[in-house]
């Protein structure tokens, strides 16, 4: 993962073939919106010697690799498939693959719309301190904060705590998906603060076509066993679809310190 990294064995010869282990990365790689430990990277460079490895994140490539990467480590580097904003930006072995865009899918009229009801919904919400990015605009989502994706981490813990005992999030979602019903939305709890909203089916399942379609490419491979580790793994939780997924194998963990030892125990590392 750095300079002093091994060299990996090419995809078609890591020792447990056709496997891949995909990873969330908030919660499961890192603490939210913190960089990963030097433990966590030390053990995904050993499975990189036996599987091939990718993350799927809702967040963008940038943040990515504020969390993972360093000045002289691209996280595009450091897994075999990086898969940002669930996919919908992707790359393999450092090379970009297809991409798809949210708002050349929604249209600009629907999603301001969709942007103003959220503005006015969130302008008159009751809740203990306000900072600021209440809409974050991704390639493939909007990421939507009733506190504010400018929370420090404090206030990000405190505010996920006020959140589950109030259902901010929750109350908030389930009106979106009543008065949006008509433009095909997916709306998904994730993180400590926010929530995804994005086109059916654009859910983290969204990077197994990118599996599927390797397997197509000539010299491809087909990985017919895809391990994925998740903590938001309930029906609701932006883990949720890939982690039911008959496609892969599900592990849920609550958190960092968890996923190492679910790594170790699952790949006899």
């Amino acid at each position: 993962m750095d300079a002093g990294a091994p060299p990996y064995p090419p995809l078609e010869d890591r020792p447990l073939k056709n496997t891949i282990a995909l990873f969330d990365v908030d919660e499961t790689l890192t603490p939210a919106r913190l960089a990963v430990s030097p433990e966590m990277l030390h053990t995904l460079e050993r499975l990189r010697q036996k599987v091939a490895i990718g993350y799927v994140g809702g967040s963008n490539l940038v943040k990515q690799q504020e969390q993972l990467g360093a000045a002289d480590r691209p996280v595009t580097s450091m897994f075999d498939f990086c898969f940002s904003e669930n996919g919908l930006t992707a790359f393999k072995m450092g090379a970009e693959l297809p991409s798809n865009s949210f708002i050349k899918w929604l249209g600009e009229d629907p999603y301001k719309e969709l942007v103003r009801w959220i503005l006015h919904y969130i302008a008159d919400l009751d809740i203990p301190i306000k900072r600021g990015t209440f809409v974050e605009f991704r390639n493939g989502m909007i990421n939507v904060s009733p506190i504010g994706r400018n929370a420090s981490t404090q206030e990000r813990h405190d505010y996920q705590k006020y959140d589950e005992e109030h259902k901010i999030r929750e109350t908030m979602v389930g009106k979106m998906r009543e008065k949006f019903a008509h433009m095909g939305l997916t709306f998904s709890i994730g993180g400590q603060i926010s929530f995804d909203v994005f086109p059916h089916g654009w859910d983290k399942t969204y990077c197994l076509k990118h599996l599927e379609d390797e397997a197509k490419k000539p010299g491809g491979v087909q990985f017919t066993t895809v391990h994925f580790f998740g903590d938001k793994t309930m029906k609701g939780g932006n883990d949720y679809e890939i982690y039911v997924d008959p496609r892969t194998i599900g592990h849920s963990v609550t958190g960092p310190e968890d996923c190492l030892r679910q790594i170790k125990e699952t790949f006899d590392l």
